[in-house]
């Protein structure tokens, strides 16, 4: 009997002692964002930004307020944050403090560390790639900062990467189980912030495209695909109609930022302000080497077509959408908002160590020199 040269889509691989290693890197993580907490607690720094106390004063009075229930979520913000930090929030240490949602943001930090270097180890067999990933956002000071307040980024970029993950296995594997997980996660992310919205749409297309890559039926394409997406699909149903039944619109757009930025009604140079953020977050050296990653990667699916479930993940630069959208649209430029994009720069840095073949030693001498030489504080 012939053997098949080309194994079917050998994502996930079994090896003990990089998956240990994953856990150290789980580890690691967890540590330094602990002891950034700490840092900018002792500092003060916990709750300067504006956007920090308004989510812990959302969560509070939706059971604590003149109005208290479910007409204090809705309008701009998204509502899974507020509503895990609700029951916290009504004990004054946690919501004077944000303590418990410095706790979901350090967890967030862990799991997004912990998941880029998994997609990178199962993508490429690399421990050296999926070190390299992990590095990025775990030694990024601006992340290490945001995972210390009660911000939302790092929920968004813990959820985002669950999602990436957890589409490839059900892309993979079509099993009930996976699928339903798949979808809970990506409406999970869905509800956290808008960044999630177009990576929601990014992950739906990138897997129909890979299922038709692959040379499935376009019914059974489609079908496998909806069985994901309805779950994101009932998520924004559910936000549109709580949204209307309190601030009187199905999606509120307009009315909460002053239009003054250089980028109104210029497209170009809204993608340039992102592309300029995100080299500012994490260096040149880092976003240049995570294209080349990208590249190498998407070559890899093209050579590979039994490979194609690997570009699921790319979808997380989707993030990028919403920022360009707003600066066309006048917002005023906030760096902050390229922050989800640093688990991009991530992964592609850690596909440049990872497909590097024989020359992985030097691309990973390479990846540290940038990682060095990457931001300050």
């Amino acid at each position: 009997m012939p053997v098949s040269q080309h194994p079917p889509d050998p994502v996930i691989i079994t090896h003990p002692p990089g998956y240990a290693l994953l856990r150290v890197v789980a580890a690691v993580a967890a540590a330094l964002g602990i002891a950034a907490a700490v840092y900018y607690a002792w500092a003060g720094l916990t709750l300067s930004h504006y956007d920090a106390k308004g989510h812990l004063v959302v969560a509070r009075r939706i059971a604590d307020s003149l109005t208290p229930g479910w007409v204090q979520l809705g309008a701009v913000w998204l509502p899974l944050p507020h509503l895990i930090n609700l029951v916290p929030t009504q004990v004054d240490f946690f919501y004077r403090t944000g303590a418990f949602s410095v706790g979901v943001s350090i967890l967030s930090f862990t799991i997004t560390a912990y998941l880029v270097a998994r997609i990178v180890f199962e993508t490429t067999g690399s421990a050296l790639g999926a070190v390299a990933a992990a590095a990025v956002p775990v030694l990024n000071p601006d992340v290490l900062y945001l995972q210390s307040t009660p911000m939302t980024e790092p929920l968004l970029m813990a959820l985002a990467a669950a999602a990436a993950f957890f589409t490839v296995r059900a892309i993979q594997d079509d099993s009930p189980a996976r699928t339903r997980l798949a979808g809970w996660v990506v409406a999970a992310a869905f509800l956290t912030r808008y960044e999630a919205w177009p990576i929601t749409a990014a992950l739906v297309g990138l897997s129909l495209v890979v299922l038709l890559w692959q040379r499935r039926p376009l019914p059974v394409s489609l079908r496998r695909v909806a069985a994901i997406a309805v779950y994101p699909a009932g998520a924004a149903l559910a936000f549109a109609v709580l949204s209307r039944a309190t601030v009187g619109e199905w999606f509120v757009k307009s009315g909460f930022f002053v239009p003054e930025n250089v980028a109104q009604g210029r497209p170009l140079r809204a993608l340039v302000s992102v592309w300029w953020g995100v080299h500012e977050l994490t260096s040149y050296p880092l976003a240049l080497l995570a294209v080349c990653g990208v590249l190498m990667l998407v070559v890899t699916v093209c050579v590979r077509r039994d490979r194609a479930s690997w570009v699921l993940p790319l979808a997380l630069a989707g993030a990028a959408a919403l920022p360009a959208y707003a600066f066309y649209n006048g917002h005023p430029f906030r760096i902050r908002y390229m922050i989800p994009l640093v688990p991009v720069v991530g992964l592609g840095l850690g596909y440049f160590v990872g497909l590097a073949g024989r020359a992985r030693a030097l691309a990973a001498a390479i990846a540290l020199v940038a990682i060095v030489l990457g931001p300050r504080p």
